[in-house]
Order: structure tokens, then sequence, then C-alpha cells
């Protein structure tokens, strides 16, 4: 499995749109997106790059596999 690598805000916002997840609003700078099923929505700061850290906590709220993810990102 490949490992987790920092991204940008913008090809997470990709990844999150395409798994179904709704752009809901705008909190400063950070992007806040719903999913129907999904308890929390998931929080994207608008970092130019964002840590490793940060996408493991994405996917954990999401309920995200890795192996989802980076079949989204191949996509991208």
């Amino acid at each position: 499995m490949p490992r987790l690598t920092p991204q940008s805000w913008k090809t997470l916002e990709a990844v999150f749109l395409r798994d179904g997840f709704v752009f809901a609003r705008q909190a400063s700078s950070h992007r806040v997106y719903e999913k129907p099923g999904v308890l929390q929505p998931v929080i994207i700061p608008r970092y130019e790059e964002i840590d490793v850290d940060i996408i493991r906590g994405l996917l954990q709220t999401a309920g995200m596999s890795r192996e989802r993810y980076f079949e989204i990102l191949k996509q991208i």
C-alpha cells in the first residue's frame, strides 16, 4: 500500500467530493463538507500543504479506508 503524503487542500476537496461529500459552508480558512450517514462533518483547512496527520484524521472522521482514498486519488 502506498504511503500517505501531504496534499493540497484542493486535492483533498476533490477526493471527498468524489466520495459523495457536499460543501456545506466555510468558516474562515476552513471548509466544511457533509455527507448523509456520516455523523461529523469533514473540515478541510485551506493550507497549501496538509500534513499526513490531518489527512489521517479526515479519513477517520469520514469513515473512509486508505484503500478507498488511494483509489479516488488515482482518478484525480
